[in-house]
């Protein structure tokens, strides 16, 4: 049985009720990835219902005042994200857009929407094969497959999404990326992974070699 069924098999069992996960608006999704890059689900999540009661939808926060969003944003850190939303938002309603782009390749033009987010609302919302990587997937393929190339160089994010691209369900890529982030997050920890209720560990490189704490491969910090 192939790594993505037994991890999408593993993710309709044990994966976290969100509000988000009830959705394919991509305007939720996208709320959704913004303010979780950098903030933790407990965190943040009573912070993401306020601001889509408060901004339901692309217009009511392109005509809502930048700093109306910034106070609602209070306590998140990271106040780009707030202000990148905005200005994208304001961008999409000048140009007759009533919902997000539905293609990877015009989402990811977009102020304030990478590679990764950008995979996420395609593959989520619309369904577009397109993996994604981000730090939970990247630990989850480095231990799964032995890969010991640094995280961070290019070398390395091109060998990532290839094995992620490789191994992606193309009937249901939403889940499938959310089952591999799922896994890294509560199963696949960077300290004291909790190997023991694994789905994938019987083949997994790092399981069987011991190597879980050496993997992924970090660029030392400086002093």
């Amino acid at each position: 049985m192939s790594i993505g069924i037994r991890v999408l098999r593993w993710y309709g069992r044990h994966k976290r009720d969100l509000p988000w996960r009830h959705t394919d608006n991509p305007y939720h999704i996208w709320i959704s990835e913004i303010i979780f890059q950098q903030t933790r689900i407990n965190q943040g999540l009573e912070y993401y219902k306020r601001f889509i009661k408060r901004f339901p939808d692309i217009q009511t926060l392109a005509n809502s005042p930048i700093d109306e969003v910034l106070k609602l944003w209070q306590g998140l850190g990271y106040y780009s994200r707030a202000r990148n939303l905005h200005k994208t938002a304001i961008f999409l309603y000048k140009n007759n857009y009533s919902q997000l782009p539905s293609e990877f390749t015009e989402l990811v033009k977009l102020k304030g929407i990478g590679k990764y987010t950008a995979a996420a609302i395609a593959s989520i919302a619309f369904g577009e094969p397109v993996a994604l990587v981000d730090g939970n997937v990247y630990r989850v393929l480095a231990r799964y497959y032995g890969i010991t190339a640094m995280v961070g160089t290019s070398a390395a994010e091109k060998l990532f999404f290839k094995k992620a691209g490789e191994i992606l369900n193309k009937k249901h890529p939403g889940d499938h990326n959310q089952a591999m982030m799922e896994l890294g997050a509560l199963v696949c920890l960077p300290t004291n992974p909790k190997c023991s209720i694994c789905p994938i560990k019987a083949d997994c490189f790092a399981f069987k070699n011991k190597k879980q704490e050496e993997l992924p491969v970090k660029a030392s910090k400086k002093p």
